[in-house]
């Protein structure tokens, strides 16, 4: 019986090796080459720019210098808008030292304003009485009070309420005047009925008695 022997049979082809030991030397000394030719084109790359810098930074400290010699050589001129505006701080302030020796030494009185006062009074208001006028006088050693009541008994109600406030603890209304209001005269000639009359009401005038110096006046109509 015969054998037969395949020869195309990929296994029994002869295989050629493309890479060979020269192919590698040759491939590694142009990637070599390559490498070398980038590292000194960046080397130079980098030369130039410290160069540019070195003469940037030359050039900056050539100009502070000369800018150093001209403000010692020349006069500085004055900046006619500064000048003014120091002028005006200075007097500011002369003026705030000023107002802070008078608030020191007390010679305005009162400091805290008199809207404590107004407070009170507005709090103890009763129904049938109403102020006309206010005097308060220096830090409230001295008040007047004017008004009107329709009824002369409110007023007892009035002072206690008054006495009860804080800012009026220890001062005291010693003086009380009362007068009837004048009623207005009807006109000459009245044709058909009367017009109302306005009701009666009481003018009053409240004193506490104090030294003092200056006046702080104040009027509701």
């Amino acid at each position: 019986m015969s054998q037969q022997i395949n020869l195309y049979n990929p296994r029994f082809r002869k295989k050629t090796n493309y890479v060979t030991l020269n192919t590698l030397a040759a491939l590694s000394g142009v990637t070599l080459a390559v490498a070398l030719a980038f590292g000194l084109s960046a080397q130079q790359r980098v030369a130039v720019a410290q160069a540019e810098a070195d003469k940037v930074q030359r050039q900056m400290a050539d100009a502070e210098r000369r800018q150093k010699e001209s403000a010692g050589k020349a006069p500085r001129q004055k900046d006619p808008q500064v000048a003014e505006q120091l002028a005006q701080a200075e007097s500011d302030n002369r003026a705030l030292q000023e107002v802070s020796g008078i608030l020191e030494k007390g010679e305005l009185g009162n400091t805290h304003g008199y809207s404590a006062y107004f407070s009170a009074f507005a709090r103890s208001r009763v129904q049938g009485l109403w102020l006309t006028g206010v005097q308060i006088v220096g830090a409230g050693n001295e008040i007047g009070l004017q008004g009107r009541t329709l009824q002369a008994a409110l007023l007892p109600g009035y002072l206690n309420g008054l006495a009860h406030e804080p800012v009026l603890k220890g001062k005291s209304f010693g003086q009380l005047e009362m007068n009837q209001a004048a009623q207005p005269s009807p006109a000459a000639a009245v044709a058909s009925a009367p017009a109302p009359s306005a009701p009666a009401f009481v003018e009053f005038s409240l004193q506490a008695h104090q030294e003092s110096s200056a006046v702080v006046k104040a009027e509701a109509r």
